[in-house]
């Protein structure tokens, strides 16, 4: 069982930058692939970014490459995105996600265990 929970998220204007972290529980973090998703008012939840389980692999949505940025600290049991040259349509709640399956896919059906998610709000 692995619990997550993200922080970060907030009120940006466009062309600024966040970082969000998801801070996990239990000694198996460094098992896991780890991702990141979002999900805007009325759409479906999709795929940003993922990591494998020691970072050396990293994957990114075409939406987002060259602007976002994850990486991972299995220290201290935790998984970033960094996110800059932020745009209004990026506005969504943000989801962190665990997955036992490697190499990590780009849906939510191959993660296992999920945070509550963080609001980010990009005002134009």
């Amino acid at each position: 069982q692995v619990q997550l929970v993200e922080s970060g998220g907030g009120l940006v204007q466009a062309g600024g930058s966040l970082r969000l972290s998801c801070a996990a529980s239990g000694r198996t973090f460094s098992m896991y692939a780890m991702g990141w998703f979002r999900q805007a008012p009325g759409k479906e939840r999709e795929f940003q970014a993922a990591i494998s389980w020691n970072g050396g692999d990293t994957y990114y949505a075409d939406s987002v490459k060259g602007r976002f940025t994850i990486s991972r600290d299995n220290a201290k049991n935790t998984v970033y995105l960094q996110m800059n040259s932020l745009k209004p349509e990026d506005t969504a709640v943000y989801y962190c996600a665990a997955a036992r399956r490697h190499p990590p896919i780009p849906s939510p059906y191959g993660y296992d265990y999920w945070g509550q998610g963080t609001q980010v709000t990009v005002s134009s």
